[in-house]
């Protein structure tokens, strides 16, 4: 049943960046598999609201996507009926912030898995199916934590470093197949995740950002698509940094 719309998973798709991103992508009016592990699926009932709204086939699936198994199974599921991928957006992420010396190794492991190893496990879930069809792009999110560091934020930061560092090796072993991967890093963005923190610490990190205003999702959406257009298609092993110029 393949036909000329594109076929497009995010993770991490009911909110924030994830939601913006569909959004965007709802432009060109392609089939959008959103993948989430909310508690509850009223984001992601929401989300897809949004896209129904505009025309568009879309699905929401709750898939732990640390888990190797899990994301195997929803992808054979996805690729069996649309027979193919043509983006992947890795968006999935979580904090669970604290200084080292007071951080849980149970921390450590849930962030590496949730924001890392589901990286690992999306991109080889559909790497296979890329390559054969000669052609694909896959976006991760990382973070310009993962390019600074950020007191409190070892783990996230390793995590967000580590997808830089895979989004390279794997641009280089799929390059020569038409396949493309690369890496949108954004700075401090607007979303659910940074409006739990407090007034005063909102307000230093403005300080440190030329722009003077923290980023909206959408802005993050628009270098996503755009690195998943015809437009960038001689662009790989990047990271495009969306930070408002905090980091140059």
């Amino acid at each position: 049943m393949t036909d000329r719309a594109r076929v497009i998973v995010v993770t991490g798709g009911s909110r924030g960046i994830g939601r913006a991103v569909a959004l965007r992508f709802a432009q060109e009016k392609p089939r959008i598999i959103l993948l989430h592990y909310d508690p509850d699926e009223s984001a992601a009932d929401e989300t897809s609201a949004l896209l129904h709204e505009q025309g568009i086939e879309a699905e929401t699936h709750k898939v732990d996507v640390s888990s190797h198994k899990d994301v195997n199974g929803i992808f054979h599921d996805i690729i069996s009926r649309f027979e193919k991928v043509d983006v992947l957006v890795n968006n999935a992420g979580i904090t669970r912030d604290t200084l080292l010396m007071k951080m849980a190794e149970s921390d450590w492991d849930l962030v590496l898995n949730v924001n890392l190893k589901s990286v690992f496990n999306c991109t080889q879930a559909v790497i296979r199916t890329m390559i054969k069809q000669r052609s694909g792009a896959i976006v991760n999110i990382a973070s310009i934590t993962g390019q600074i560091g950020n007191p409190g934020q070892a783990n996230y930061a390793a995590s967000k470093a580590g997808i830089m560092g895979f989004t390279k090796t794997v641009a280089r072993e799929v390059a020569p197949r038409g396949v493309t991967i690369n890496c949108v890093a954004p700075g401090f963005i607007d979303t659910e995740m940074t409006a739990i923190l407090p007034e005063k610490i909102r307000e230093a990190l403005k300080g440190q950002i030329p722009m003077g205003k923290m980023g909206r999702p959408e802005d993050v959406a628009e270098a996503v698509c755009w690195l998943c257009s015809d437009g960038a298609s001689y662009i790989t092993g990047q990271t495009i940094h969306v930070n408002g110029g905090m980091y140059m």
